[in-house]
């Protein structure tokens, strides 16, 4: 009822793996995806610092940076300046960004058993879970 294939598959290689192909260790491509979530994280920390700047977000935007410099061999990061944002938003969006952010590099940087960067990820995810949270009333 049904004629057997005759071509070869496109799918997989009888000869192995193909030598033009790049390929990389999953360690690689952990530290690639890590190093990307901490850049966007990196990002958005210096929209926060143009907005509103403070001693808190300068030293994380130092520590980030680092971090992805590490993770990308020592290459520099080519970052935008702290002028005013074309975009407006909200603090607390970027805010909410940034947690976000900080979730997913923690989540790879524990799979990667890396705790520098997993340490880094959790303080910044408690710094901005603080900075959302609603701040009592001054009494007079």
């Amino acid at each position: 009822m049904y004629e057997p294939i005759r071509t070869k598959s496109v799918h997989s290689t009888v000869d192995g793996p193909n030598p033009d192909f790049p390929h990389r260790s999953r360690e690689e491509e952990l530290d690639i995806q890590l190093a990307g979530h901490l850049a966007a994280l990196l990002t958005v920390t210096d929209e926060l610092r143009a907005a509103d700047g403070s001693a808190d977000l300068d030293t994380a935007a130092e520590r980030l940076a680092e971090q992805v410099r590490r993770l990308r061999g020592g290459r520099v990061l080519a970052r935008a300046p702290m002028s005013g944002s074309r975009r407006e938003k909200s603090a607390a969006a970027l805010h909410r960004r940034a947690h976000a952010l900080a979730g997913r590099a923690l989540v790879v940087a524990a799979s990667r058993a890396d705790t520098a960067a997993a340490i880094l990820a959790a303080e910044r995810m408690d710094a901005h879970t603080a900075a959302l949270e609603p701040r009592p009333l001054a009494s007079r």
